[in-house]
């Protein structure tokens, strides 16, 4: 097959969307496949046999310079100038921008490819490819109304600040400005031939939020690259490690730090937060309010080899997150041997098995439940090792990146011929 990926961002080291992109085309190309892909910033890492073609944005959020003005040199188009109005308007415009550039580039290719995917831009303009003579398949990881119910919920409508009168702020508006692209893609998503999901859990949360049929969902658990192995040096004592984006209410890292800040009265631990947190943002404010600022530390800009040494570096790990529509660092965990206290929201439960033999699982956000099965996993190295080997184990049995190729080659396929005997139906 000759495959055109889409990916309207693809952030190589943080977050499921990059790693996505980079081990999928991997194991596609070792398959035979010719795969392409088109992304806007953050490109992506790709490995040696993927092509990448890039289809920049005004790179609106680019890291130490997010909500820029760009110059007026800098505009292309109409829809740069669309991106930028829309940015300011406090909505996040790029994955309809991405598909209206993309389009533009398809058009003068499609002789190239077999069949386009995409990786979760879910805009309307792509429904525009199968009429132009390719199909169209997508992969959605989880619906984003969960993440916009999450923050919603976390949002206040005013704050007072201290000596001074009522200051009226609307967060809350601010919250369903930023995700007014959901919009597009609950009308996109029930029109797409085929979608792709992590677990049957997206799947469960897609038909109910997205609408989508579900006999046009296929479920491909997601795999675990081999670089992620145990630890030949020894774990650091008191070492808790946690992956999130920090400032995300989603990640449920304030609910890991309140657990923490009362686990290191009696112990003497550390938490190493895999992530850059924003300057002066909401968990730099809760690590001053609980006075643990010496006891936590930040880990950013790692690459693959350090961030599996400092998997296996920790004593224990927690992924406290209120929803998770697979969570890879879950099951990257398990292969490093690591420990895990995990919340059982979204896919979670399903990564790491319904035996308890892999992980502990506690109910999200409750602080005491994840203070209680951090202590007791803490208090018991035996258990610990016995639940580290059981985490790998069921990685090598569940999670491989070459069986994710090899099912998504399928379907793909399968949409292809459904696709063509449609057309040769409608010559006919």
């Amino acid at each position: 097959m000759r495959i055109a990926m889409l990916s309207y961002r693809s952030k190589p080291h943080v977050g499921g969307q990059g790693i996505y992109i980079r081990r999928l085309t991997r194991e596609l190309a070792a398959l035979g496949h010719t795969v392409e892909v088109f992304s806007g910033q953050p490109y992506p890492e790709l490995d040696e046999g993927v092509t990448l073609t890039k289809v920049p944005s005004l790179d609106l959020y680019r890291p130490g310079d997010e909500f820029r003005n760009p110059r007026p040199s800098e505009y292309r188009d109409l829809i740069d100038v669309e991106e930028w109005l829309t940015m300011r308007s406090g909505a996040f415009p790029e994955p309809l921008t991405f598909s209206k550039r993309v389009m533009k580039v398809l058009k003068g290719r499609l002789d190239d490819f077999d069949i386009v995917f995409d990786n979760q831009t879910l805009a309307m303009p792509l429904l525009g490819i199968e009429d132009l003579g390719l199909p169209l398949a997508a992969t959605i990881h989880h619906p984003i109304t969960m993440d916009r119910r999450i923050e919603l919920a976390a949002a206040v409508w005013a704050k007072r600040k201290a000596g001074s009168k009522w200051r009226i702020e609307l967060p809350k508006i601010g919250v369903w400005r930023w995700y007014s692209f959901l919009a597009q893609q609950k009308r996109t998503a029930p029109r797409l031939r085929r979608v792709l999901v992590p677990s049957e859990s997206s799947k469960r949360d897609i038909v109910r939020e997205f609408k989508v049929d579900p006999a046009r969902i296929e479920t491909i658990l997601l795999g675990v690259d081999d670089r992620f192995v145990p630890p030949t040096a020894p774990r650091v004592p008191g070492r808790v490690l946690a992956m999130a984006s920090a400032d995300a209410p989603l990640k449920g890292i304030s609910v890991l730090l309140e657990a923490f800040a009362k686990l290191v009265v009696e112990r003497d631990l550390e938490l190493v937060l895999v992530t850059k947190p924003k300057e002066g943002g909401v968990t730099e404010k809760l690590i001053d309010r609980l006075g643990i600022a010496d006891r936590v530390s930040f880990a950013s800009g790692l690459t693959d080899d350090e961030l599996v040494a400092l998997m296996g570096s920790a004593e224990l790990a927690c992924v406290p997150s209120l929803y998770e529509g697979f969570s890879l660092p879950t099951a990257e965990l398990m292969a490093c041997e690591t420990p895990l206290v995990v919340s059982r929201a979204g896919a979670i439960p399903e990564v790491v098995g319904p035996d308890g033999l892999c992980a502990d699982v506690v109910e999200p956000g409750d602080v005491g439940a994840l203070t209680a099965a951090l202590a007791a996993l803490l208090d018991d190295p035996a258990r610990r090792a016995e639940m580290g080997a059981a985490g790998r184990r069921r990685v090598k049995e569940l999670f491989s990146w070459t069986a994710v190729a090899v099912s998504t080659a399928a379907v793909l396929e399968d949409v292809i011929a459904e696709y063509k005997a449609e057309m040769a139906e409608k010559k006919a």
